[in-house]
């Protein structure tokens, strides 16, 4: 009776053991198919930006890093346009999407549903669809009101706007929910009004929320495509744009440099910005 007792036990383990083992080899398994699969394209990347041909062959003759200096000569307009696209979306997008997220978050009302799913819905939404719907309303409004917002910098930012504010939204979100109410409302319980309760409270827990939202629209505006496709013009092209037209004509390491220079730069803010503000705490 005994030996059969104890037998038991060890019978049974063996598969959870087995199982577990399994588990965790599938884990690791798919972990390294999703590093192998962000970490190969940048590297080849890196690598052909240091090739030195004017056409891309393998294997290269040398190596070089002339292709970087290069950048600013080609690209330099266009980059100046994405910059000051970028730095108006992410003012336009955080004056919109952080009062909307704090009144998504923190208030119960009729046709809150309704009102976050429109928020949310150009991130459900095909680029090239968005783009070419942009483009046609903003035709209709030049028709009725005699106006020239197509293929103006005005025009990019209210499309850069409304694909950045849904990140924003999201974000603070998601900054908020992390946060106990119990300090706001100690606050208004001890006589703040609404407006300072958000500004000396709410805000501040919101900071990182903020900073990764103000990142994540940044990015996202100075690497669009699909409306800047549609709404750029002859004397206000953006990078993606410019990098396209240049590839036109072109087959060489230089769009690789742009691709690594923003690679960096991206890294060395999101580096800092942790540093300071903690971004993930946001995630967490």
């Amino acid at each position: 009776m005994t030996a059969s007792s104890t037998a038991m036990p060890l019978t049974r383990n063996r598969p959870d053991s087995v199982a577990r083992a399994a588990e965790r080899a599938l884990v690791l398994a798919l972990v390294t198919a999703g590093a192998t699969l962000i970490v190969v394209p940048l590297l080849l990347t890196l690598y052909l930006s240091v090739f030195d041909e004017k056409l891309i062959l393998f294997p290269p003759r040398g190596y070089t890093l002339s292709w970087y200096p290069a950048i600013l000569p080609n690209f330099g307009k266009a980059i100046l346009t994405s910059l000051k696209l970028g730095t108006a979306a992410v003012v336009g997008s955080l004056l919109l999407g952080v009062p909307a997220g704090i009144g998504l978050a923190r208030h119960r009302f009729r046709g809150r549903g309704a009102i976050a799913t429109l928020l949310l819905a150009p991130l459900t939404m095909p680029g090239i669809a968005l783009g070419l719907a942009v483009y046609v309303a903003l035709v209709a409004i030049d028709e009725q009101l005699g106006s020239a917002v197509t293929g103006s910098i005005a025009g990019l930012v209210l499309a850069h706007v409304m694909i950045t504010t849904p990140w924003v939204v999201r974000l603070c979100l998601a900054s908020l929910a992390n946060h106990d109410r119990a300090a706001e409302e100690a606050a208004a319980s001890l006589g703040a009004g609404p407006l300072t309760v958000i500004w000396r409270v709410t805000l501040p827990a919101m900071r990182a929320g903020i900073v990764a939202a103000a990142l994540f629209a940044f990015v996202i505006s100075f690497e669009n495509l699909e409306l800047a496709l549609f709404l750029t013009s002859p004397g206000v092209t953006t990078l993606p744009v410019a990098v396209l037209q240049y590839l036109e004509y072109h087959i060489d390491p230089l769009v690789s440099a742009v691709a690594v220079a923003q690679i960096v730069a991206v890294a060395a803010v999101l580096l800092l910005l942790d540093r300071f503000v903690r971004l993930g705490k946001v995630v967490q």
